[in-house]
């Protein structure tokens, strides 16, 4: 069987990353735009999806060539003012901070199935005519950990199954 990341999955090309953490786990990434960003407007937001099952190859990277997305959760906002810093305008660098906490539901602690992903994503528009809106997405693979509920995902309350029309 061949190994689907999850950008090749849901349809995407190399701006999605992806990483197995914690619901508590935080990060700051720094985008390097390479030029003046004066003007630039940024936004982050991630919503949870649930995967049916993952499996892992023997390296341990997961293979979502036989997963099916079964359902989601509440899209959210993260606070650009506070997670997202411009740290130098005329070199383009800007810190994005990926809080924890976004995902707050159970989780089944084997990790294979019934998984949340939580897909945050990092979109940035220039001043130029016409604008330029480009995104970057981070495919965050919910793991147990101490103090997160050990139960399935699909039995919270604001869990939304997916269904496909006929």
């Amino acid at each position: 069987m061949a190994t689907l990341d999850f950008s090749q999955y849901i349809g995407g090309n190399d701006t999605i990353q992806t990483e197995i953490t914690f619901p508590s786990s935080q990060k700051t990434v720094v985008y390097d735009f390479g030029q003046n960003i004066t003007g630039w407007t940024f936004l982050a937001d991630h919503q949870t999806v649930v995967a049916d099952t993952i499996t892992y190859d023997r390296t341990g990277a997961p293979n979502f060539s036989s997963t099916q997305l079964i359902g989601t959760f509440p899209y959210g906002n993260i606070n650009t003012s506070t997670y997202v810093k411009v740290l130098s305008t005329s070199s383009g660098t800007v810190a994005l901070t990926i809080p924890g906490g976004l995902y707050t539901g159970p989780i089944i602690p084997d990790a294979r199935s019934h998984t949340p992903i939580t897909v945050v994503g990092f979109t940035w528009t220039s001043n130029s005519t016409p604008p330029q809106v480009q995104t970057h997405r981070w495919a965050l693979i919910q793991s147990w950990e101490p103090g997160v509920s050990p139960a399935d995902p699909v039995l919270n309350g604001s869990y939304t199954p997916i269904t496909v029309g006929a």
